[in-house]
């Protein structure tokens, strides 16, 4: 049974105690046999832990237990010994931007005294992890060491020194005789001592994410052993000594050196799962075929050009990323030139968020979408790196006022850190609509300011390019589009500057305009005929057919403000006008100081030299020029409203129902000239309303979308703030998400009749009602935008809300797991199903679904990779509802199919679904008046929660 805050209680014989299978710990990612660790004090690592069991008395905050483990009768849990902390965070952890902590200062062994409590205890959870800097990266705890008299804890069952800084284990730990779990990944560990042999009851061994480059031959000495993780090191070779493991099931050596295996592997009778992806592997052993209890053998992403007949078959065997079949190279080089070893290649999958970098350099291939590639010696010692790919939003997404972003904004950490030589970095991005006159660049942050990189694109196929560009270091990096620019450095001797984009336009400094040493630079971007304003639109505009306007300039400059000596400007003449035929007085020199948005005429101020196709001006500092041709006397106010709609985008909104099933809404936000063949392919699946009418919005601007009438989201989503859908318009990238929808109303009695309305803007407190809504449709400020109607039908007979859900099946309100352990709803399964991609046959096996029928499932929906997921998931949770466990085996699959990304979110929303269980307790217990019993009130199921999307 739980004790408070989620603390295992009894004699260690329930489910959950120790020694009970199946538990679960975020901190090594694997089943615990040995210890009391439960499933909803879990997070995987790298991600804040949740709230955990109380501190144990004495402890440092950093070191509080992140998955509270089985305390003893006797008080277990209990720590007498204090030691101080080093400078550090009211937590433990040092503060953001703040330098690594020295080892604290510990009590030496003549000081530190055990209490009664810590002697009896059975498990010590010391993680850190459990504060994050200001840009939310987790710190590592400052723990270096533990104290010597730590090894008289003969009832210490269960071990847990991850996310520390530890450099070397504790000598005291290979005291500790009946450890049977020890916990160590996520520290600084170059080896393993050889005294690790001394602990024969050890039965769990985690010690990923650290820098192992050896193992010790003790290592085979402990016949206990059932799991060893060692993922996320630099081990190149294995001792052979490690087919002595006679108890061993489980075996993860992925992303590591490993070119080669020894052949006593074949020795391990008991394993049933040997992860080896992501290594340097040439050859395997042929025996591992014959391994008796074998499930599952991954050797994706190696360089295997031929494996043992036994392996190549087998079913349980992964041999995706490898080069099979493909012949070496050949070797150009003269006889007795020493040969260059290749440069080990890591492809990383989505559970994956850090990798190891070695002074031997590395290639790396994220699941995001991203290439790394570090030359050798681009660093001195072994480096951890660590990413992540941020969803574009404002605050991340630095754009200019003609920018467009091509890609998702990725991550890689540490901050700053420099390297010796240039790392190469490789970003995928969707071809932009317009090239003329455009680049494509990389941008990032350096100094507290963003620069635009050097690029170069490679095109891998016609839709799939990449831009490639060398990093000095490490910060937040996306693609963007942006007019053409051109930069130079101006001399004492003076020179001249063409645009690229049009080189009409040029910049001709004179002798003297700097003064020695004075270096500007100066960017020059033409941008009319990159966002191109028809010519209707103009006269519609100015009211007048002969209107025309030239591009827009945009100079600027480093250094001093200004020039010693004047600059002269050439600007091409509008379109249609030349200088012989041109009437001066209706010839409009404007100039923009930015970030002000007005538009001044300085015609009347500057000496225009005409040519006949050509303007000539002079200049002492920079800014924007353009140059109209218009009647028009009061020329700047129509040149902000041109220059605004130069930056605008038409487009459309659609609400579109999934036909099975209409409570599943799809919401996009498409630009005009891509909604007709979206239709076409989602009219397929969808139904719903026309698109509404044309609006138009700015890149990067904010909108939500809200349900009226009687309509709701069905979910918990981070992106939804109060029943309201927030959006982020990017005219290249998808604006779209899918949502649940319920309603309070009788959908017995009638079918429900809503809408969703969008509004510009932020989520404000307060959406207006739909009445005043439309009576501000017309309104030149108004927020609203569009609304679409949204039908709910009217259930028949029995049928209930959720009915339809899973891709046609008839499921009941589908709630897998229960009230006290967390429920999962059909809109989690649905976000699960979006998850999952081409792993879903993986999932699905790993369920227990038979070949056959993902065979039947595959032909069904033979076009539809969607609904293959969906249909395969919600077939299972339907033969699964109401059964004890089905929750845990979903779980299950997942980790087992590499997919512990999803895997945690399902504890997420398992973690909030009981917190809100627990609410209701208390809430219905306290309230007043309340004749019904907390025993009563806490049978009543609970309202299902989601606490992500997944």
């Amino acid at each position: 049974m739980c004790g408070p805050r989620g603390l295992l209680v009894g004699d260690g014989r329930s489910r959950g105690g120790a020694g009970a299978p199946g538990s679960w710990c975020r901190r090594c990612e694997r089943r615990h046999r040995c210890c009391g660790c439960r499933a909803q004090g879990a997070s995987s690592p790298g991600r804040e832990p949740a709230e955990s069991g109380p501190v144990p008395r004495g402890l440092p905050l950093a070191a509080a237990p992140v998955c509270p483990a089985a305390p003893s009768a006797a008080g277990g849990g209990v720590l007498a010994a204090e030691w101080p902390r080093g400078p550090s965070t009211p937590g433990g952890h040092p503060g953001p931007g703040a330098a690594e902590p020295a080892t604290p200062p510990l009590p030496g062994p003549q000081r530190a005294t055990l209490g009664p409590g810590l002697r009896a205890t059975s498990a010590l959870p010391l993680p850190g992890g459990q504060c994050r800097d200001a840009l939310g990266a987790c710190l590592p705890g400052s723990l270096t060491t533990l104290p010597s008299s730590l090894g008289g804890l003969a009832r210490l069952v269960h071990l847990d020194l991850s996310f520390n800084s530890l450099e070397t284990l504790p000598d005291c730990v290979p005291q500790m005789r009946g450890l049977g779990a020890l916990l160590l990944s996520r520290n600084r560990l170059s080896e393993l001592p050889e005294a690790l042999g001394a602990l024969p009851a050890l039965t769990f061994l985690a010690v990923t994410h650290n820098r192992l480059q050896t193992l010790p031959t003790a290592l085979g000495t402990l016949s206990t052993l059932q799991h060893l993780d060692l993922s996320e090191n630099l081990l190149d070779t294995l001792p052979p000594e490690i087919g002595g493991l006679s108890s061993l099931a489980e075996l993860s050596l992925a992303s590591n050196r490993l070119r080669s295996l020894p052949a006593s592997l074949a020795g391990l009778r008991s394993l049933r799962l040997l992860i080896l992806h992501s290594n340097l592997l040439a050859s395997v052993p042929a025996g591992l075929g014959h391994l008796p209890l074998l499930t599952r053998l991954d050797l994706r992403d190696n360089q295997l050009r031929d494996v043992p007949p036994e392996l190549r078959d087998a079913p349980f065997v992964r041999l995706q990323g490898n080069p099979l079949g493909k012949a070496l190279p050949d070797s150009c080089s003269a006889p007795g030139t020493p040969v260059v070893p290749e440069m080990p290649r890591l492809f990383l999958t989505s559970d994956f968020d850090s990798f190891p970098v070695t002074p031997q350099g590395c290639s790396v291939t994220l699941a995001c979408g991203v290439r790394l590639q570090f030359p050798a010696g681009a660093t001195a010692t072994s480096v951890i790196i660590r990413y992540r790919l941020w969803l574009p939003e404002p605050r991340l997404v630095p754009l200019g006022p003609h920018d467009s972003l091509l890609s998702g904004v990725l991550e890689l950490q540490p901050h700053g850190a420099s390297f010796q030589q240039e790392v190469g970095l490789w970003l995928l991005f969707v071809p932009p609509r317009v090239r003329r006159c455009r680049e494509v660049v990389v941008r990032t942050l350096s100094d507290d300011s963003w620069s635009d990189l050097e690029t170069h694109l490679e095109e891998e196929a016609p839709k799939r390019l990449w831009a490639h560009c060398q990093v000095p270091h490490f910060s937040w990096f996306l693609v963007v589009s942006r007019p053409v620019s051109n930069a130079c450095l101006v001399p004492p001797e003076g020179t001249l500057l063409f645009s690229s984009g049009n080189p009409g336009i040029k910049v001709t400094f004179p002798p003297g305009a700097t003064e020695e040493p004075c270096h500007v630079r100066m960017q020059v971007a033409c941008l009319l005929q990159v966002v191109h304003v028809a010519d209707r639109e103009l006269q519609a505009l100015l009211g007048e057919p002969a209107a025309a306007v030239s591009p827009l300039l945009c100079l600027s400059q480093s250094g001093p403000s200004g020039f010693l000596r004047p600059v002269t400007v050439q600007l091409p003449l509008p379109p249609g006008i030349t200088g012989l035929s041109l009437d001066r007085s209706h010839l409009h020199l404007l100039y923009q100081a930015p970030p002000t948005a007005t538009w001044d005429d300085i015609t009347a101020e500057v000496a225009l030299e005409l040519t006949h196709l050509y303007a000539r001006f002079q200049v002492m500092h920079f800014s924007w020029y353009w140059l109209w041709y218009t009647t028009k006397t009061c020329v700047g106010d129509l040149a902000r409203k041109a220059w605004a709609r130069l930056r605008l985008h038409h487009v459309n909104l659609i609400a579109l129902q999934r036909r099975r099933d209409p409570e599943q809404v799809l919401l996009q936000c498409l630009p005009r000239h891509k909604v007709d063949a979206t239709l076409r392919r989602l009219l397929e699946r969808y139904h719903g309303p026309e698109p509404s009418d044309t609006v138009e919005m700015f890149e990067g601007e904010k909108f939500f979308a809200a349900f009226e009438r009687g309509l709701d989201v069905d979910a918990d989503r981070p992106d939804c703030v109060e029943g309201r859908v927030c959006f982020v318009f990017y005219s290249h990238l998808k604006n779209v998400k899918e949502v649940y929808v319920t309603t309070t109303l009788d959908r017995q009695a009638q079918a429900v009749r809503g809408q969703v309305s969008f509004y510009r803007g932020p989520v404000p407190e307060e959406v207006p009602e739909e009445a005043e809504a439309a009576r501000q449709r017309r309104g030149a400020d108004a927020l609203w935008m569009a609304t679409l109607p949204i039908k709910l039908p009217r259930l028949r007979g029995s049928e209930g809300p959720g009915l339809g859900r899973g891709a046609g099946l008839s499921l009941a309100p589908l709630n897998l797991g229960d009230a006290e352990t967390g429920f999962l709803t059909q809109s989690n399964l649905l976000n699960v199903a979006g998850r999952l991609g081409p792993d879903w046959p993986a999932v699905a096996l790993h369920l227990g679904l038979s070949y056959q029928e993902l065979q039947r499932i595959r032909h069904k929906f033979r076009d539809d990779l969607d609904g293959q997921i969906r249909h395969m998931l919600f077939s299972w949770a339907e033969r699964q509802a109401g059964q004890p466990g089905a929750v845990g085996r979903l779980m299950q699959a997942l980790e087992q199919s590499d997919r512990r990304d999803v895997a945690q979110e399902v504890r997420a929303i398992l973690e909030l679904g009981r917190r809100k269980y627990q609410d209701g307790i208390r809430h219905t217990s306290l309230a007043p008046g309340d004749d019904a019993s907390p025993g009563a009130s806490a049978s009543q199921p609970p309202e299902p929660a989601q606490a992500q999307t997944c």
